[in-house]
C-alpha cells in the first residue's frame, strides 16, 4: 500500500504512520501528486489558516480522486466538518496525538473504502440526462470553432524558420509509477529509462511528424504540424503506447516495477525555436500543456483540452473520452482507463 505524507515536521509525526510511509515536502504536493498512490495525508501544523486554505485549493486541482486527510496536532483547524464538505477522508486531531494512537493498516483501508463507496455512491446518482450531456459536450470538442490553417503554413521541420510564430499540436509525456519513482531508483537508472522512452516516443509519433522539442529529462513536449491526420495519428499511437504498457515496460524500457504514461494533448500558437535551444519559451500554449500533464492529467490516460480545431477527434475515438471537469479555466477529458487481464497500475 502507497501512503503519502506532506509535511514540513516529519519527525513530529513520523511515528504516527506505518514505516513504509513515503515524506516529503509540503511544498512538493504538486510533484507528487501526479504519481499513483492509494491515500495521501497533508501536515497542516505549521501553517496559517490562509496557508491551509490555499493547501485544501491545491488538492482540490490535483488530487483527483485519491483519498486523503488532514494531520493536525495542533488543532488549527477550528471546524474539522469543513475538510470533509471539500473532500477530506480522514481528520488526524488533537485528540488523537494526547491519546498517543497510530495510523494503523485497518483505518487506512476504512478511509480508503469510505471513499471508494462516496465515489461509487456518486457515479450512481448518474442518470441518462447527464450521459447525454457529457456526450454532448463531446460534441463540442469537435465543433470548436478553431479551424486548421492551411496545410502550406506548415514547411517541414528542416525548413522551419526560427521565431515563426504558429500554431502546433503539443504532446506532454511522461512515466508514472504506482509509487514516486525518484524515492525508489538512483538518477542515472531513471535517466536512462527516460532516454528509452523518448526513443520508443519518436518512433511511435514518426507518422504523425512528431518533434521531441522540449526535453527536461523527466519528461517532454514533443510538437505536431497542425494536420487533421496528425490529431488521429497522435491519439491512436498514444492509445497504443499506454495499452501496450506492461510490454513495453519489460522489453523497451527495461523496466522490472509497473509502470504506465501519461499524454496531455493542446493545440496553440508557439515561437518555434529549435530543439536544445529553446531556452525558457514564454507561451500560453506550452504552459498549459506542461501544467495539465505535470497536474492533472492521469497515469495510463490521454487527456485533452476544449482548444483542438474542429474534428480534431475522430468519431471513432470520441467514446473513448470522459469529461474530466475544469482546468485552468479549460475544459477537458481524459481518455478511458483501459483494464488489463491482471492489475498493472
Amino acid at each position: 500500500m502507497n501512503i503519502l505524507v506532506f509535511t514540513n515536521k516529519e519527525t513530529l509525526i513520523k511515528n504516527i504512520f506505518p514505516k513504509k510511509t513515503l515524506y516529503f515536502p509540503l511544498t512538493q504536493i504538486q510533484k507528487h501528486l501526479t504519481q499513483n498512490t492509494d491515500i495521501f495525508y497533508v501536515d497542516v501544523s505549521g501553517s496559517s489558516v490562509s496557508e491551509i486554505n490555499k493547501i485544501l485549493v491545491n488538492i482540490k486541482i490535483i488530487g483527483g480522486s485519491i483519498p486523503w486527510g488532514i494531520v493536525d496536532p495542533k488543532g488549527i483547524i477550528k471546524d474539522p466538518a469543513d475538510i470533509f464538505f471539500k473532500g477530506a477522508s480522514d481528520y488526524i486531531g488533537v485528540s488523537f496525538f494526547k491519546e498517543s494512537k497510530t495510523i494503523d493498516s485497518k483505518r487506512i483501508n476504512i478511509t480508503i473504502q469510505w471513499r471508494n463507496d462516496l465515489l461509487k455512491t456518486g457515479s450512481l446518482l448518474k442518470n441518462e440526462n447527464q450521459k447525454t450531456e457529457n456526450k454532448l459536450e463531446l460534441d463540442v470538442i469537435s465543433k470548436t470553432g478553431i479551424k486548421f490553417p492551411p496545410i502550406s503554413t506548415f514547411p517541414g521541420w528542416k525548413k522551419m524558420g526560427t521565431s515563426k510564430t504558429m500554431p502546433f499540436f503539443l504532446l506532454y509525456c511522461s512515466i508514472q509509477g504506482n509509487f514516486p519513482l525518484e524515492s525508489r531508483f538512483e538518477e542515472n537508472v531513471l535517466s536512462q529509462i527516460h532516454n528509452r522512452f523518448n526513443e520508443m516516443l519518436k518512433s511511435n509519433f514518426k507518422e504523425a511528424e512528431g518533434l521531441l522539442w522540449i526535453d527536461s529529462g523527466k519528461d517532454c513536449i514533443f510538437l505536431f504540424p497542425p494536420k487533421q491526420k496528425t490529431a488521429e495519428a497522435i491519439i491512436e499511437a498514444c492509445f497504443r503506447t499506454i495499452i501496450n504498457a506492461p510490454l513495453i515496460t519489460l522489453e523497451t524500457l527495461s523496466f522490472k516495477v509497473p509502470i504506465n504514461f501519461v499524454f496531455a494533448l493542446h493545440y496553440g500558437s508557439v515561437t518555434y525555436k529549435p530543439p536544445g535551444k529553446t531556452g525558457t519559451v514564454v507561451s500560453d500554449a506550452v504552459n498549459t500543456v506542461f501544467h495539465l500533464g505535470s497536474m492533472k492529467a492521469k497515469a495510463g490516460r490521454l487527456t485533452i483540452t476544449n482548444g483542438l480545431p474542429d474534428n480534431s477527434i475522430p468519431k471513432f475515438f470520441e467514446d473513448c473520452f470522459v469529461n474530466a471537469g475544469i482546468f485552468e479555466d479549460r475544459k477537458i477529458w481524459h481518455s478511458k482507463k483501459f483494464s488489463y487481464e491482471k492489475p498493472w497500475v
